[in-house]
């Protein structure tokens, strides 16, 4: 701007500005996402879980680091001592703001706006007797006096003043750089220049650095880049994996490598006690001589997580270290899952080389449940509950009983369920009662259909079949619950079908009777049957609507008509035509019906991508896991007969109530019946696993039309479409002819 005037702040009170807006824009956010503001949340929380969750690892060592956590006092304290210097920051600020107000020559003197001259001239003479400098008065202060009597006699600068604010004319504007004035002083240029080189060039450079070597070690999953090329090299080379296999490149992960992880550890007591539990636990190929197996660290780490799956009692410093490998295996297997996952697409797309069996990557997922729960594949999932020893197990396995897993346990009655269970006492058994009905029982439900296509039910060779399952948690003491109801009404609670009835009669009839048993199988088997079939694949078409009833004419009217009437008024009220109508009508309808769905699936499946989903569910019920572990789930499509993957594994985070997977494979190129299975597997729990049977029936695809009926063009429309390009051309040669 043409004659404005810069004068430089070198007061440094701009610093002060900057350091207040600085410390104000961290402390408030802060305070409000870091606040504790309920010390006994988590406490309550734990209160609520103590029923279930109370004997569980977990839970003991987190109900004792929050009874010693000090990290809500040292989050009070930081935050209020940010206060403290946010609130000082701006007193400071405050007292400078005197330095910026509008200049007032009144003020100055002493006097009230509006004063004569004779009072101006009087209060001058006093004021300047007073600060002279010669009288021993203040220099500034008399110069400060002198101005404003110029300002309110002077013309000019009474003129100034009024217009600028300022005796002495239009002010310079000030400008700071937001920097302390010690640090633009002349005299301190070297040490200024010495700070910020090794800020910049020495400090930024190797946080930077150290940063980015650390995260490209990491993947995504937060697992290290040599972990995962090592879980590809051996998955690749040992399509088939057993479990004993797996668990030894387990724990060859670089996680468990002091080198590579410093959380992992060597203590020099290992040499001692690491070949106890070698010698506890007996085979575990410890002579083979295959790297990186027979690595101290990767043995270690092997004998640990054995240890943990036979539950054994091992030293306190050991225990430490198992915790650690425990606690890190889960995500370890995650990412083994991942990569036969990448291996088979690979495979599939490429040829080449054998992509990983099926039960490979099956075994990854049943060591993350044994891991979990602490229990070896060939132990009883009965063991996952409380109070439950080897030895009670006969019990339960008795042949009056018969139960061998959780779901025989839940179909027992109540009073034969507390007869199997006599060996614990009442306490111990409401206990047992009340963990078994938080398991989760999972209903699963599938839904085949090819996406964007005018059949959708009908499924093609080459064409990209999406199976839509619908999965729905509720908590094992639902299913209690509804078979003690049953076995309480009995066979009358099934409902009111024909065939149904008729065997409540006879069961009735023949009460403690053998046939009373015949009739009770026949039932049961019925009701099966009727159950699999009773839920239709495709919703039923609409109810057709009647036929719009002709209002009948007058006979008058009817006399004065025709033949041709008469017959025209026959042939609209035929029923060959009303049942016309009415199918296009209904055709219309169902039509209407499901492209109504299409859109709404589309919505649904927008909306679920643009929404984030908490990954917290349910706390999973374990004895020995050492962290909190919430229910996840394996969702994926096999051909158990060939051993392959037909659709990748979907890792189900957010089952809560219900939840919609939508899992996509590419139909065979052959046309014929395929079996498949839809498998769901838990990654905490033994024997909840669910296979639903999925058929396919591929058809051949239709072959492309060259010509479609809406391309072909009648001839006598070709014609005129000519005789009018004729038409076109002659009238311009004409209009040329005329301008001519």
């Amino acid at each position: 701007m043409a004659g404005q005037q810069f004068q430089y702040d070198d007061s440094g009170n701009t610093f002060f500005y900057f350091l207040t807006s600085f410390v104000g824009l961290i402390v408030i956010p802060a305070t409000y996402y870091l606040w504790p503001r309920d010390q006994n949340a988590e406490q309550l929380r734990l209160k609520s879980l103590r029923r279930v969750h109370g004997r569980c690892l977990w839970y003991r060592l987190r109900l004792m680091k929050s009874q010693q956590s000090i990290v809500p006092t040292l989050k009070k304290a930081a935050l209020l001592f940010g206060w403290v210097v946010f609130l000082l920051l701006a007193y400071k600020v405050s007292k400078l703001d005197r330095e910026y107000q509008e200049y007032n020559p009144y003020e100055v003197l002493h006097l009230d706006p509006g004063a004569t001259t004779s009072e101006i001239k009087k209060q001058y003479h006093l004021l300047s007797k007073k600060f002279h400098p010669d009288k021993g008065g203040d220099e500034a202060a008399f110069m400060m006096i002198t101005k404003a009597y110029a300002a309110l006699t002077n013309e000019q600068t009474k003129k100034n003043w009024e217009l600028y604010g300022d005796p002495d004319g239009p002010r310079a504007t000030n400008f700071g750089i937001a920097l302390p004035a010690w640090i633009v002083d002349q005299k301190n240029s070297m040490l200024v220049l010495l700070v910020y080189g090794l800020a910049f060039m020495v400090i930024l450079p190797v946080v930077v650095g150290t940063w980015w070597y650390r995260s490209i070690r990491y993947s995504g999953d937060q697992i290290l880049i040599n972990t995962t090329q090592l879980f590809m090299h051996f998955m690749y080379k040992t399509p088939n994996m057993n479990m004993k296999r797996l668990a030894m490149v387990l724990t060859a992960a670089f996680e468990f490598d002091p080198r590579s992880n410093k959380e992992a550890t060597i203590r020099p007591t290992d040499n001692i006690e690491v070949p106890q539990l070698i010698r506890e636990l007996g085979n575990i190929n410890v002579k083979k001589k295959e790297p990186p197996f027979c690595y101290p660290y990767s043995l270690k780490a092997r004998v640990l997580v054995l240890a943990h799956l036979s539950r054994m009692e091992i030293s306190e410093d050991l225990e430490e270290d198992q915790r650690f490998a425990v606690r890190k295996s889960p995500a370890l297997l995650q990412e083994m899952v991942n990569v036969g996952c990448q291996l088979t697409m690979m495979a599939n797309s490429r040829g080449g080389f054998h992509a990983p069996r099926l039960v490979s990557i099956e075994n990854c997922m049943k060591l993350t449940q044994m891991i979990v729960q602490g229990l070896q594949e060939t132990k009883s999932p009965l063991l996952q509950l409380p109070h439950f020893d080897e030895e009670h197990l006969r019990y339960c396995v008795s042949k009056k009983y018969k139960v061998r897993s959780l779901q025989d346990l839940v179909s027992l009655k109540d009073s034969e369920r507390r007869s199997m269970l006599r060996f614990l006492v009442e306490e111990k058994y409401d206990e047992v009662i009340s963990v078994l009905g938080s398991f989760p029982h999972i209903a699963m439900e599938t839904k085949l259909q090819v996406l964007d296509d005018e059949d959708s039910n009908n499924i093609t060779a080459g064409s990209i079949v999406t199976v839509t399952v619908t999965l729905t948690r509720k908590r094992m003491a639902v299913s209690m619950t509804f078979i003690q109801k049953q076995s309480q009404k009995g066979l009358r609670t099934f409902d009111s079908d024909p065939w149904t009835n008729c065997f409540s009669y006879w069961y009735e009839h023949w009460e403690n009777t053998l046939l009373q048993k015949l009739c009770f199988l026949l039932c049961t088997i019925y009701m099966q049957r009727r159950s699999l079939n009773s839920a239709p694949r495709y919703p039923p078409p609409p109810p057709l609507q009647d036929a719009v009833a002709v209002p009948k004419e007058d006979d008058e009217e009817g006399s004065d008509k025709g033949s041709e009437s008469d017959e025209a008024e026959a042939n609209k009220d035929s029923p060959s035509e009303r049942d016309e109508e009415s199918d296009k009508q209904s055709d219309t309808e169902v039509d209407e019906i499901e492209w109504e769905a299409l859109q709404q699936s589309i919505q649904r499946r927008e909306k679920a991508l643009l929404e984030t989903k908490s990954k917290v569910t349910h706390p999973v019920y374990s004895l020995y896991y050492p962290d909190e572990k919430q229910e996840w789930w394996w969702l994926y499509i096999a051909d158990r007969r060939d051993q392959a993957l037909v659709s990748m594994p979907y890792h189900v985070c957010t089952l809560k109530d219900t939840e919609e997977v939508e899992l996509k494979f590419p139909a065979p190129s052959k046309t014929g019946n395929y079996q498949y299975s839809v498998i769901l597997r838990s990654d905490s729990y033994l024997g909840l696993d669910q296979i639903k049977p999925l058929k396919l029936e591929v058809h051949e695809a239709k072959a492309v039309l060259d010509n479609h009926p809406q391309w072909d063009i009648p001839e006598t429309e070709e014609e005129d479409e000519e005789q009018e390009d004729s038409d076109g051309i002659e009238e311009s040669e004409d209009d040329d002819e005329d301008n001519d």
